[in-house]
């Protein structure tokens, strides 16, 4: 027997079409290199896409690929994540299944207040797959606390588990406010736990259960993965072994700036010094600043002239993190309470960004403005994209961009 475990591939997670496009590259990546190893089945274990309802560019991506592998005769098996599933029930992996793409192996009925899960079997190995879907903030957990654990444990044969949650046994430092469940919620003698939804690499037997797997992301889903596992993969089950198919489809580069003591002319020079002085051919480009400026604004920092010079040398893409990086430039405010805190802030903090051309009543008249178009809801049945598109309009118009 000799499966893939994919998990996580989020497809259509970024913003920026060059990243989405090293996203669904390292989708198919994954499937080359599981059509050529010849594997059985393929397992995903939730977030297929990054969303209910993918957008079809996407779509049309995963569905030819899909295709290939069914006229192959490779079988997709898959359940929903906390991303593609819907909590209106709505989820494009109902499409897929419909059209014989892929086959959902959440399937069960309530008999006496208990949830039985049935298994689907592979019609190559006779392997016997079923599992649970992942919702957000761990509201699966109910689902397994009404489990017919009894049942699924004492069924015969080689039997696979899917799971899209976080195991509190497994989850890391960085991640232990994270919403977990203890691994004893899931059903015994399985012969592999096909994990997804935490974003590492991990495999361990625990008492009770073995094979316990989590792949990671096929693409890292943000700036901190990038930086942590510069790159995605994925296992395969081949007769008992299970080996790790990295998947790097470009080379991560990460560039740390300490802004202490700096004004923003030193970074800009900085950032030029080391784009000059190291390889980033076709490669990912990620820049961490951090620290408080001496003096200046962070807006004076010329990102466009450093970034110039590492495109000239054929980066592929840079990218810059600035979340812990402060400027010297506000006065501190206090604001006695009982009083309105926004008109206080506003009054107070007018006149310390020299805008030319605006005096003060155009300044407070402009922060109202824009506080009131940032602070709108989204309309019913309006998409996300829609949503931000309407924003952007509304911010551009106000601004007279």
């Amino acid at each position: 027997m000799k499966f893939s475990h994919i998990a996580d591939c989020h497809i259509g997670a970024w913003r920026d079409p060059k990243l989405k496009e090293l996203n669904i590259q390292a989708f198919f990546e994954a499937i080359d290199i599981s059509i050529k190893e010849n594997v059985d089945f393929i397992l995903i274990s939730g977030d297929l896409f990054n969303t209910a309802l993918p957008g079809i560019d996407k779509l049309k991506d995963v569905v030819k690929v899909l295709k290939n592998l069914s006229d192959k005769e490779i079988s997709v098996y898959l359940i929903p994540g906390s991303h593609d599933f819907s909590p209106s029930g709505r989820t494009m992996l109902d499409v897929l299944e419909q059209a014989g793409l892929c086959i959902n192996v959440v399937k069960g009925t309530v008999e006496n207040s208990k949830l039985r899960l049935k298994f689907t079997i592979d019609k190559k190995t006779n392997a016997k797959i079923t599992g649970m879907l992942g919702k957000r903030g761990m509201l699966e957990r109910s689902f397994y606390e009404e489990l017919d654990r009894d049942s699924l444990e004492k069924e015969p044969g080689f039997k696979i588990f899917m799971f899209h949650t976080a195991l509190t046994e497994l989850k890391p430092k960085h991640l232990e406010r994270m919403d977990s469940a203890p691994i004893s919620l899931l059903p015994k003698n399985f012969d592999y736990y096909a994990g997804g939804h935490v974003h590492i690499v991990e495999k361990k037997d625990l008492p009770g259960y073995k094979n316990v797997i989590y792949p990671g992301p096929l693409f890292p889903n943000t700036f901190f993965e990038l930086e942590e596992l510069k790159g995605g993969g994925f296992y395969i089950y081949n007769n008992g072994q299970i080996i790790r198919k990295d998947i790097i489809v470009k080379p991560v580069i990460t560039i740390k700036i300490n802004s202490n003591h700096k004004i923003p002319e030193n970074i800009t020079s900085e950032l030029i010094e080391q784009f000059d002085n190291i390889n980033v051919k076709d490669a990912l480009v990620l820049v961490r600043i951090k620290g408080t400026l001496e003096s200046g604004k962070i807006s004076e920092i010329d990102y466009k002239k450093a970034y110039d010079v590492a495109y000239d040398k054929g980066a592929y893409f840079v990218m810059r993190n600035t979340t812990k990086l402060e400027t010297r430039e506000y006065e501190e405010i206090k604001i006695e309470t009982g009083k309105d805190i926004e008109t206080e802030l506003i009054n107070e903090h007018v006149g310390q960004i020299n805008v030319t051309n605006w005096d003060k009543d155009i300044e407070k008249s402009m922060i109202r403005q824009l506080m009131t178009v940032l602070s709108a809801d989204k309309k019913d049945g309006e998409k996300v994209y829609e949503f931000e598109n309407r924003i952007m309009l509304e911010l551009k118009e106000l601004l007279r961009v």
